[in-house]
């Protein structure tokens, strides 16, 4: 594996408001390619349109901002027409969502071997404080000036809607799980989507202050990891149980509850109810939110199937190249 070190991948001076999550991220980003080794000319960074979207001018690496809410579509040609390249896609939740719904839906389908970062501050920023597809319901913004009447969508949801195989959460001012996540899902093959949560400072600051801060992240959050117990607090005082078809928080120790009821995560199981259920928990009903890599499950790729189809169909072809294709068909000689 290559030495590199988080400076080989930074370029320019990032352009953001003070206190803006995107400058977080990005810090995590340099540091996870640097501890993953891949060369800079191995990697590609594509965006949409957005605050978040500027992304790809500050990493040393090929780089493409492209149209509003086309990044997956250009991310996944890319990938099929490199299979080697290490593709990373920057999305805001607007330019993922909304206008690159139907591309993020399909990509997830496909299970195409790109990693889909999705920056979730639940506004448009660059277009100065409108609602997006993941702002709550009665959310007051200038495009809602008496509060949305529309239900949002969840990450989470729509992407195991989509039959999503990878997804993971952190919070942009968490930098070691940030890290530790990108990584996971470069280390999966397919596609993998990593929501980073964090605060838009002018138009939508505090939206997720239960966790943004370590101490709401103890109070609030719960680490995920595969194979261990579902237990948070300060003190991991507290698990997760089922409950019927419900997960339910009680304390460890007390009400008949010992730490033998506690689930345990399973991040590989194919079948996805739980994981769901997870990545559905809310503090604001009660549960924490849910961190780490939520879902992680193994399938064929895209394009893999894609390069595999073709070598198939090659060897069953009679020709190999253009000139014993032009031999194969009738030949006639003019003089």
């Amino acid at each position: 594996m290559n030495t590199y070190t988080a400076q080989d991948y930074k370029k320019g001076q990032p352009r953001w408001c003070p206190g803006c999550g995107d400058h977080f991220f990005l810090a995590s980003l340099h540091k996870a390619m640097a501890e993953l080794g891949i060369p800079p000319h191995q990697i590609a960074v594509i965006s949409g349109i957005g605050c978040s979207s500027r992304l790809p001018y500050y990493v040393n690496t090929y780089a493409m901002q492209t149209i509003h809410g086309r990044a997956a579509a250009i991310a996944s040609g890319a990938k099929i027409a490199n299979p080697d390249l290490c593709v990373w896609q920057v999305s805001g939740d607007g330019d993922a969502l909304a206008i690159g719904g139907n591309h993020f839906i399909h990509a997830m389908r496909r299970n195409i071997d790109i990693n889909v970062i999705l920056l979730n501050n639940r506004i448009y920023g660059l277009t100065k404080g409108q609602y997006s597809p993941t702002s709550p319901r009665g959310f007051v913004s200038k495009s809602s000036p008496y509060g949305t009447v529309e239900d949002p969508f969840r990450p989470a949801e729509l992407c195991f809607g989509a039959r999503g195989r990878f997804f993971a959460r952190t919070v942009a001012t968490d930098a070691p799980e940030t890290i530790a996540v990108l990584k996971a899902a470069y280390q999966h093959k397919g596609a993998a989507v990593c929501e980073i949560m964090q605060n838009c400072v002018i138009f939508n600051d505090h939206t997720h202050d239960a966790i943004y801060n370590k101490e709401g992240r103890k109070k609030n959050a719960i680490y995920v990891r595969h194979g261990e117990k579902l237990v948070f607090g300060e003190n991991n005082e507290y698990g997760i149980v089922q409950d019927g078809f419900n997960l339910k928080v009680v304390e460890i120790g007390k009400n008949g509850y010992t730490i033998d009821d506690v689930l345990v995560h399973d991040a590989h199981c194919e079948d996805n109810t739980l994981q769901l259920k997870l990545a559905m928990m809310q503090v604001e009903e009660g549960f924490p939110v849910a961190l780490g890599v939520i879902r992680d499950v193994k399938a064929p790729t895209y394009d893999t199937a894609i390069y595999a189809q073709i070598e198939e169909v090659k060897q069953k072809k009679k020709y190999h190249n253009f000139e014993e294709l032009l031999e194969t068909n009738d030949t006639w000689e003019v003089k």
